[in-house]
């Protein structure tokens, strides 16, 4: 769609284009002949040039208009000032688009594997999301600010919203990960309910149930943590890490 690689603009532009398909239920909103106040993309633009580059940036980041533009979202969009730069999150869409360039241009000088040279874009790494975390990344920013069940109500939302779309690594690696960085924060209670939703999602893991035994051994829960140390053997007979922790800790 874009004639040169785009960033992931946080909505400067890609708030535009959200509604260029429903203008006419928008207030009679028109994109312009001449926009005002580009300072990335070049200033002699049309509106018709604008406006696809505009709706990659939606479709990238998942947003609308009111997301990087002054307005209210559900307003018409004769009622936006797309000109004005009062919303600080245009100047990091300017920003993204610069490193994209700057990014592509250090490409340029790599000599690529391929039949074609590998170019970045806005979707190259947001995904639909404007924020373009790893999974362990958002979860653990959630845990944070709200605790672990706040985090798992979050991760049960991504999982509904994106699983399958390549937004995420739903595997087993993401929330062994998550669990990791609770039980290092001392909150054994809440690495545990974190390893055993991943020891449901992922019965047949040996690293898996691991993890959880190391949660139960880290709470005093000794039998549990054999328990989850056995399955992890049972699943791969040269766990070592496994092996040793039950010799010592098993009852003799």
């Amino acid at each position: 769609m874009f004639q040169k690689p785009m960033p992931c603009l946080s909505g400067a532009v890609l708030l535009i284009l959200v509604f260029t398909c429903s203008s006419l239920s928008q207030g009679q909103w028109k994109w312009p002949e001449k926009p005002e106040n580009l300072q990335v993309l070049p200033k002699d633009w049309p509106g018709s040039r604008l406006r696809p580059v505009m709706t990659g940036f939606t479709r990238a980041l998942g947003v609308r208009c009111s997301y990087c533009h002054v307005g209210e979202e559900g307003k018409p969009l004769s009622t936006f000032d797309f000109k004005s730069d009062a919303n600080p999150k245009k100047n990091t869409a300017r920003e993204m688009l610069r490193m994209l360039g700057d990014v592509n241009d250090h490409l340029k000088k790599i000599e690529y594997s391929g039949d074609k040279p590998v170019n970045m874009w806005c979707h190259t790494c947001h995904r639909g999301r404007p924020r373009p975390m790893t999974l362990a990344e958002e979860l653990g920013e959630q845990y944070r600010l709200k605790g672990v069940g706040p985090a798992l109500v979050h991760y049960a939302s991504l999982k509904k919203d994106f699983y399958g779309r390549g937004a995420y690594d739903f595997g087993e690696g993401a929330l062994n990960e998550f669990g990791y960085e609770v039980l290092r924060a001392k909150d054994v209670t809440g690495a545990i309910r974190v390893f055993e939703l991943n020891a449901e999602s992922f019965p047949e893991s040996a690293n898996v149930w691991d993890s959880v035994g190391e949660a139960y051994l880290a709470s005093g829960d000794t039998l549990n943590a054999i328990a989850s140390y056995e399955k992890s053997l049972l699943l791969e007979p040269k766990n070592r890490n496994a092996e040793q922790i039950l010799n010592s800790i098993k009852p003799r």
